[in-house]
């Protein structure tokens, strides 16, 4: 929590420097898109849970698609969920708010903490599909990892995700303006004339978030078209060659489409927030446009916490089928409970009836 320095609203500013500044001003155009804005975050919002909820509960109750790849598949729907609950409110409610930041300073830390650690753990989850994807066939007479394995690895994923996010857990401030006269509450990066150190961290970021994982899908991609190549001499791997060629096209599509629409979702906010450490004196985004900008990027990021299921969905038919199948199970349920507590009311009231007649003769 920062303090009112010597000299007033004006040694304030001074203290927080430009960077922070800059981030209060020029909202007037942004606060005019608020009523465009909100309603696009709250369908975002919506689509996401619904369908990653579903996902989630598809995979859990099916016990046939407890394997490596499904598990990492319910880590990314859970990395989406993170996203829809903490990570999309808490900006959407700060960026039209004219009070800024109104959830307290514990909260500041952790959101920003989320979101970029549910960069990471997709990122990362991605990154292991591939892999699994190679050993299902170079090695296809090893027996497949089981659920214990499948958990210690998401942990480990999450813990590292959250160490690599201990940059913004240190740099993230939560600084009231209002002794300052501005009526406002700032949670963003600060990172107090480090800009060498920020701009660094920020091309990691933009490095790890798309580079790793496409590298991953085209290594793996190399790797297991040479081990089927090579089938021909190891006979264990002239039936998974067949089998191969018949399943190659929809398990690398789901694969390379769920990189390809998180690579792009996520690439115009991390552009954007490179130009900024950069662009100081806002000569590349003028600073009429910054914010609207910023939150159009922002949005766009979020968005892919909406296209796994449907990408799931589009490429296993099963899945629909699965869904339907689970839902006509409970409408059956719940119709035949209500047809059993019909059928019981009417016994009780035919008894009530005859126990009253009896009672008159």
């Amino acid at each position: 929590q920062w303090k009112l320095p010597r000299g007033g609203a004006r040694g304030l500013l001074w203290a927080v420097g430009p960077e922070l500044t800059r981030k209060i001003f020029w909202f007037d155009l942004l606060y005019s898109l608020k009523y465009l804005f909100i309603p696009l975050y709250f369908v975002v919002a919506l689509i996401a849970c619904t369908g990653n909820l579903l996902l989630l509960f598809i995979i859990c109750r099916n016990k046939k698609r407890h394997n490596t790849t499904n598990f990492l598949i319910s880590n990314l729907a859970l990395v989406d969920l993170v996203m829809c609950v903490f990570c999309i409110p808490a900006t959407a409610f700060y960026a039209f708010e004219r009070r800024g930041w109104i959830f307290g300073q514990h909260m500041c830390i952790f959101v920003a903490v989320m979101q970029s650690a549910a960069v990471y753990a997709a990122v990362l989850s991605l990154t292991a599909i591939a892999v699994d994807r190679y050993i299902v066939v170079a090695y296809p007479i090893r027996r497949r990892a089981g659920c214990q394995f499948c958990w210690g690895l998401v942990i480990l994923i999450w813990l590292f995700s959250l160490a690599l996010s201990t940059p913004t857990a240190l740099h993230t401030v939560h600084l009231d303006l209002r002794a300052a006269g501005l009526h406002t509450v700032i949670c963003e990066e600060f990172w107090d004339g480090k800009e060498q150190g920020r701009i660094i961290y920020s091309c990691f970021i933009l490095f790890f978030s798309y580079f790793i994982p496409l590298a991953a899908v085209s290594i793996s991609y190399c790797a297991i078209s040479y081990q089927l190549r090579q089938g021909t001499k190891c006979p264990e791997l002239r039936s998974v060659r067949a089998a191969w060629s018949r399943r190659r096209k929809k398990t690398f599509c789901l694969l390379l489409i769920s990189v390809l629409c998180f690579a792009l979702s996520w690439l115009p906010l991390q552009v954007v927030n490179l130009i900024r450490d950069l662009d100081t004196d806002f000569v590349i985004i003028g600073k009429k446009h910054v914010n609207i900008v910023q939150v159009s990027s922002h949005l766009l990021a979020m968005s892919s916490a909406c296209y796994n299921p449907f990408i799931y969905a589009s490429l296993h038919k099963k899945f629909l089928s699965c869904l339907c199948r689970h839902f006509l199970s409970m409408r059956r349920r719940h119709l035949g409970f209500r047809s059993k507590h019909k059928y019981e009311t009417k016994v009780q009231n035919s008894s009530f009836y005859f126990m009253i007649f009896t009672s008159f003769v």
